[in-house]
């Protein structure tokens, strides 16, 4: 028996083979377990290829199928969700195999099953495709997590309706599982489900032998039927879970106790805390000097409130998870507060020296057209790079967007962000501001990344246009009216019209008539002064306004030359 762990996650792990009564073993079995270097927010990851009997290259099938979807799962970033990840790995590595067993005469037509498990804080998160089999143990019931994907009724028959590199384009089924402590799951091939009964295998598993040593079991016991098929089990015991589902965000800091929020003058662990940047509800903020590492950094400290405690420590370790996560020259970074010299629990990043959004277009002179360009651009590609992530940012407004001193730009406070793999607490606000943001969220819709691109829009137009509002300043608790638009120009007659057609449609009241992403916008931003330009603005010669008129009027000079002459 292995017991690994990975971020809390601890579970211990066994697989066996045996060819059966076949010349060779087409069915090949790994387990991935975290390593912090890797992917740290994955626990484990377990896979099982059955290479498809009769057809060259089965077995080189199933072991490209294996490696080939847990190295795909981990080269990729784990913010855009654990489903999007081992769907875009399943594809990819289908998509391989495909073009293999056709390009490839010594693997023709080679194709396999997959039946792969992710664990991912407290879920187990379900691929499968062909007849290959995932069980769970749980309070010594045995239930089947995956269906066959056969002709005629489930066990009846080998000939399969799916399988990785059939077809060019992957169906897989996908499913979550809530994990618990003592789960045991079971990947086996059908050398093994074909040969034993529910029953018998309910019998192995019950007992609880260690992994390796029940996997054993299991497939000795499926070989010794007569015409034994490749026989492969793996087996899983799920031993300790993280604490909460939030997990991957609290694996650096859950430890660390909430204070009350401190005022400016005080030292924590060696910072020093100077003004005071922004005071809310929730959380405190300093420009602080860093003592050891001598340079100005921002401090960010939850306010604790009786109830919010969990909500509290959640945001601001959603913000520094995102910000070490997501690689932008645009968005926020953040910097570690090494464990061995902090006390309390608090967020440490960089200090931009420059001025926000939100104060540059209240001064005078306005921003020009490049200027403006140049700071829409880099927020949209701020976002673009967001999105790609599969995190929403959710409160999109000059007042978190820092011109720095240098000519670069931050997109900052990640607080409220939106993470796709992450279920939202029931009783956490509605997050934004309300001037910025979306119809659809009055009415209770979710964000999304088309929300964060009207919010760009309505941040550009007060960029723009000096600080008014596209369809005016939305106060506490009123009711919008998205009406008609109040066109940019209205405010800078100065500006080209391209413009205006860029934010109308940014600020569409119908998500489905913005742009389609971030990227699409900041194309638009790039490339519209280029798509507006006139043809020509020279005035055409007679001739290739009216050739006709042209020879007339030459006959007439002609004919008076003419008269002329024999005067």
């Amino acid at each position: 028996m292995v017991q690994v762990s990975g971020r809390d996650l601890h579970v211990g792990v066994g697989s066996h083979t045996h060819r059966g009564g076949r010349p060779q073993n087409e069915d090949f079995s790994a387990c991935y377990v975290s390593q912090p270097l890797r992917q740290p927010a994955i626990g484990a990851i377990a896979a099982l290829a059955d290479g498809m009997g009769g057809t060259k290259g089965g077995r080189t099938a199933a072991e490209l199928a294996v490696r080939g979807f847990i190295e795909g799962c981990l080269g990729q970033p784990i913010t855009i969700g654990v489903p999007r990840i081992s769907a875009r790995a399943a594809d990819a590595v289908n998509r391989w195999i495909y073009s293999m067993g056709r390009s490839d005469p010594e693997l023709n037509g080679m194709a396999c099953t997959l039946s792969a498990l992710v664990l991912c804080g407290r879920r187990a998160h379900v691929l499968h495709l062909g007849d290959s089999r995932i069980y769970r143990l749980r309070d010594n019931e045995l239930s089947l997590l995956t269906t066959d994907h056969t002709l005629g009724a489930p066990g009846t028959t080998s000939v399969l309706t799916r399988a990785m590199g059939g077809e060019g384009r992957l169906c897989a089924d996908h499913a979550i599982e809530t994990l618990q402590v003592h789960d045991r799951y079971l990947i086996c091939s059908d050398g093994v489900h074909g040969r034993l009964s529910r029953s018998e295998i309910l019998a192995v598993v019950a007992k609880r032998a260690a992994p390796e040593e029940t996997a054993i079991q299991l497939v000795e016991q499926a070989v010794s039927h007569p015409a034994a098929d490749n026989a492969t089990a793996l087996v899983l015991d799920v031993l300790a879970l993280p604490e909460t589902q939030f997990a991957d965000l609290e694996i650096a800091n859950a430890a660390w106790p909430l204070r009350s929020a401190p005022g400016a003058g005080e030292v924590i662990d060696d910072y020093e805390l100077g003004d005071v940047l922004a005071d809310g509800m929730y959380m405190r903020v300093f420009r602080a000097l860093d003592r050891r590492a001598r340079r100005d950094v921002i401090l960010k400290f939850p306010k604790p409130r009786p109830g919010l405690e969990t909500l509290l420590r959640s945001a601001l370790l959603r913000e520094l998870w995102i910000a070490s996560h997501v690689r932008s020259p645009f968005v926020t970074e953040v910097l570690d507060a090494a464990d061995g010299r902090r006390t309390c629990l608090y967020g440490v990043l960089p200090y931009y020296e420059g001025e926000t959004l939100e104060r540059r277009l209240l001064r005078r002179p306005p921003m020009s057209l490049s200027q403006g360009l140049d700071v829409s651009i880099k927020l949209a590609k701020a976002l673009a790079s967001l999105h790609r992530a599969g995190i929403v940012h959710r409160d999109v407004k000059p007042e978190n967007v820092i011109l720095e001193s240098n000519g670069g730009l931050k997109l900052i406070d990640l607080g409220v962000a939106r993470l796709r793999q992450f279920e939202e607490p029931e009783s956490f606000e509605a997050p934004g501001t309300r001037s910025y943001m979306a119809p659809e969220l009055f009415t209770g819709a979710p964000a999304e990344e088309s929300s964060d691109i009207f919010a760009l829009g309505v941040t550009i137009y007060r960029m723009f246009s000096g600080g008014a509002y596209p369809y005016g300043e939305i106060e506490p608790f009123a009711q919008p009216r998205f009406g008609r638009l109040a066109p940019l120009s209205k405010h800078r007659p100065d500006l080209p019209a391209w413009l205006d057609h860029c934010l109308a449609r940014a600020l569409a009241v119908d998500r489905r008539d913005r742009y389609a992403d971030a990227v699409e916008f900041a194309f638009e931003l790039e490339h519209g002064s280029m798509r507006a330009a006139p043809q020509s603005l020279a005035r055409l010669s007679l001739y290739e306004r009216n050739p006709v008129r042209f020879w007339q009027v030459v006959s007439l000079i002609l004919l008076i030359a003419l008269l002329m002459a024999l005067a």
